[in-house]
């Protein structure tokens, strides 16, 4: 038993003592969330304005783009997949959106996020959860929480992809080497989705899980020690990466429909 109805609780009308706004950091992430999830459906849906050929910007959201329907040029990797299926249209941005979206709905941080402020379990520390009875993640659905290491991965093979996207939007339409915003967006989105994966605690066991002794593998102990380093800011990077994520495809929408103009330094 758990929650308010729980053996041993103060009997109590009062959820809870607190006297302070506790419910504004849920509202305020269930607010974010719900907004990112919105913008992000729409624009999957919306199978468009995601790839300007003249500056080789492409959209984190359709990246890699492996439909037949892709934009001429957005196709870095061939075509695994048609450009319908049973007569629907077939948006690139779905054959991909599962592993990031997993990678993140899987994170531990993301848990006690959506947890507190969907679910209300529980919404704030000191504040009694309405369940009668807690199951953890021993239970469907949330027992696929366990399969976070294998969208890890995936992860980082789409940091890859996302890495080379930014270097390859330094080739101008002609040919030659050049620099814009576009390419600084691409780079800055890269590396703080580099240091959201990172910094996962998955990637810190993976470090220097099971060891015995750091003595005996002084390279894994290096890399542990950085990646610990890095893991004490992760709830920040889950926070920027994710906002770095829709901003860069915002801007890479504007260029492609567009509303402004790809400034090149140089």
């Amino acid at each position: 038993m758990a929650g308010v109805r729980a053996e041993g609780r103060a009997s109590i009308k009062e959820r809870t003592l607190r006297v302070d706004r506790w419910w504004l950091q849920p509202a305020i992430t269930a607010f974010v969330l719900v907004s990112f999830i919105i913008y992000a459906t729409f624009r999957a849906f919306e199978n468009g304005y995601y790839f300007v050929e003249s500056s080789n910007l492409i959209s984190p959201f359709y990246s890699p783009c492996l439909s037949a329907s892709c934009e001429p040029g957005a196709q870095l990797f061939g075509v695994v997949a048609p450009q319908s299926i049973l007569g629907f249209g077939l948006s690139p941005a779905l054959l991909i959106l599962i592993f990031p979206l997993g990678f993140r709905l899987t994170c531990y941080y993301y848990r006690k996020s959506y947890y507190r402020s969907f679910w209300m379990s529980p919404p704030a520390c000191a504040v009694a959860e309405p369940h009668k009875k807690y199951t953890g993640e021993t239970r469907a659905p949330l027992i696929l929480q366990n399969g976070h290491r294998w969208f890890f991965l995936a992860g980082l093979i789409f940091n890859v992809i996302l890495t080379y996207d930014a270097l390859i939007s330094f080739r101008h339409e002609d040919g030659s080497f050049g620099m814009s915003v576009g390419t600084v967006v691409l780079l800055t989105n890269a590396t703080l989705l580099w240091l959201y994966s990172l910094s996962c605690h998955t990637c810190r066991h993976i470090m220097g899980g099971r060891l015995r002794h750091f003595s005996k593998h002084p390279l894994r102990y290096k890399g542990w020690t950085i990646v610990s380093k890095l893991n004490h800011h992760h709830p920040v990077f889950a926070w920027i990466s994710l906002f770095g994520v829709a901003l860069t495809d915002v801007y890479i929408r504007f260029v492609a429909t567009g509303a402004i103009s790809n400034y090149y330094f140089f």
